[in-house]
């Protein structure tokens, strides 16, 4: 085991500190499983080159759910697991000590507020888009976690930060080990970067948010509003680094019992696979961002299903089919009394213009309860406004 070594010595306080912090995650058994599986028996360090290659993300190809894509996110997937070696993990002599691995480990996941562990999400995104070649505008005062940024974001740098986001997530989620080239599966994600856009960048009336060309657009986000946009509406971002990690170094330890194969996911994920229904894997990831919950984790799990068409283990009613109509509505929700996620979808249009300028829009309700049948009401045939209890 990687930390045997040193068990038999005087055990330093800096070690024992860093052990504390480790087990506070929940994750010291795991790091020293992965130390013992990586590190190199005759100097009991990992290589720089064994680490960046236990991180490392290739994707032969990406199947977008939206339209737009963007040819350099591939590539940048290309240097995450050198980025997170070299920001996170310091060499001594030749490769990383027990005491260098868990201190990497505890700058990258170890527990802090959701805002540090926003900064150094976006420390990570930085030398990553540097490895690449594209430049950001984000400038960092200090090396410390919770140091202040300066800057701006634009809406691309927002796309391609999020996709990252999805990407960690998607690989340690969807697959036993990475090892050879899979497709990457990317979500409709405009409508989070247009909530960001709307939120922190100082944008004129005309911007139109019905048809919005999200590569197109020359709009600045000041990092600190964007922080305060991210802490607000996608608190949960940063976990994805963490889940990535843990999720990496559990492959390390599982590789030669999986004899290195990997198992994707199955179903269609195809672009078209979730038009039809409103629950997209865009539209559930996001949700699932937002809080901290049972139902947030269930969501999530939903962002992953190879055919999210054909994931209705939990779906209490759908009006294609199961008809529409309350009374249709209630007899498929009657008795059930857990959270519900409820997806609404409506248009609007100008009465005298052509209908194909109707805009679509979906409303999205998330409770803690399920309904309740009362006499309280008020309306006519033609509006009702009932009571949520």
């Amino acid at each position: 085991m990687g930390a045997s070594a040193s068990m038999e010595q005087t055990v330093s306080p800096e070690q024992r500190e860093l052990e504390s912090l480790a087990a506070s995650t929940g994750a010291l058994p795991l790091l020293q499983k992965s130390f013992s599986k990586l590190s190199d028996p005759q100097t009991n360090t990992i290589s720089i080159q064994s680490l960046q290659q236990c991180f490392y993300l290739s994707y032969e190809d990406s199947v977008c759910e939206s339209p737009q894509k963007l040819e350099s996110f591939p590539r940048l997937m290309n240097h995450l697991g050198s980025s997170v070696v070299d920001l996170f993990f310091i060499s001594e002599k030749g490769g990383i000590n027990w005491l260098g691995f868990l201190r990497g480990y505890v700058k990258c996941c170890g527990r802090m507020s959701t805002s540090m562990s926003l900064n150094v999400l976006l420390r990570m995104f930085a030398m990553a888009m540097k490895k690449l070649g594209l430049s950001t505008k984000l400038e960092f005062e200090s090396d410390e976690s919770d140091c202040k940024i300066n800057g701006s974001l634009l809406p691309t740098d927002v796309l391609l930060l999020l996709w990252m986001c999805w990407a960690m997530l998607w690989n340690v989620r969807t697959l036993k080990i990475s090892r050879s080239k899979e497709k990457l599966f990317l979500p409709d994600i405009n409508h989070l970067v247009l909530s960001a856009v709307v939120s922190c960048a100082d944008v004129s009336s005309s911007l139109d948010v019905w048809d919005c060309d999200i590569l197109g657009l020359d709009v600045q986000l000041p990092v600190g509003k964007f922080l305060a946009w991210a802490l607000t509406t996608t608190p949960t971002l940063s976990d994805c680094l963490t889940q990535f990690v843990q999720g990496r170094l559990q492959s390390s330890v599982n590789a030669e019992d999986e004899s290195g194969s990997s198992e994707s996911i199955s179903g269609d994920i195809s672009s078209k696979a979730s038009q039809t229904l409103l629950l997209t894997h865009g539209r559930a990831w996001a949700i699932s961002l937002a809080s901290r919950n049972t139902i947030s984790e269930e969501i999530l799990k939903t962002c992953f299903a190879g055919d999210i068409v054909g994931t209705n283990e939990n779906l209490l009613y759908r009006s294609s089919a199961h008809g529409k109509g309350l009374n249709r509505f209630w007899s498929n929700v009657e008795g059930y009394h857990g959270p519900l996620l409820i997806l609404i979808s409506a248009s609007s249009e100008d009465s005298h213009q052509d209908s194909s300028n109707a805009r679509k829009w979906t409303i999205g309700v998330l409770t803690q309860q399920g309904f309740e049948n009362r006499d309280s009401f008020y309306g006519s045939s033609g509006n009702l406004y009932a009571r949520l209890t």
